[in-house]
């Protein structure tokens, strides 16, 4: 109790203009430590350190929306708006160095990560191996069918609504492995028929 109402008193004390009066340290019927600003009261003065004054930006009002929606703030997805940089824009999924075994017949899901979600104006594409393998698409999930087996490389980019590209994740490499007929063992090779 005593630690509480002293941080209290000091915190009152600290939060008071620096052309405040002077405060005043006395001990109550109690024994707890009182701080008052009344001299009155008695008790020893007591100086404290000049405070920081770090002054705050000002604020800037949010922008209104169209004229027909007066009052209204605009959201940050809103399409026509200036662009504003994603907190995240990244492949979830699959993994880095994610091995697609032969039974997937070369088809992969990639599925990424967009914080805050994707403006209506905006749109992604997919790229393999630095080629353009999906169109863009207002979407955060991608099928690549049919890759060919061995090492792909495969990155996404973020295109506004001019078509220009503003982000483009990390590249992310994923090896593929597909049958083979030239394989001795495999049962699709014509000569174990």
């Amino acid at each position: 109790m005593h630690k509480a109402v002293m941080t209290l008193a000091l915190g009152l004390a600290m939060s008071l203009p620096a052309a405040a009066q002077t405060i005043y340290r006395t001990t109550d019927a109690q024994g707890n430590t009182v701080f008052t600003d009344d001299p009155q009261r008695g008790g020893e003065a007591v100086e404290l350190d000049p405070l920081t004054v770090v002054p705050s930006r000002p604020v800037q009002p949010l922008p209104s929306a169209s004229a027909g929606q007066a009052g209204s703030a605009t959201r940050y997805g809103d399409p026509g708006q200036p662009f504003m940089p994603y907190d995240v824009f990244a492949i979830a999924s699959p993994a880095p160095e994610t091995t697609v075994p032969t039974g997937a017949a070369g088809n992969v899901q990639v599925q990424l990560a967009i914080r805050p979600a994707l403006r209506d104006d905006h749109r992604v594409r997919l790229l393999v191996d630095g080629q353009i393998s999906q169109s863009a698409m207002h979407t955060d999930t991608f099928l690549l069918s049919n890759l060919d087996r061995g090492e792909h490389r495969v990155q996404a980019e973020l295109l506004d609504a001019s078509g220009a590209v503003r982000h483009r994740t990390s590249p992310l490499t994923i090896y593929v492995q597909r049958a083979s007929v030239y394989l001795p063992s495999n049962p699709n090779n014509p000569a174990n028929n």
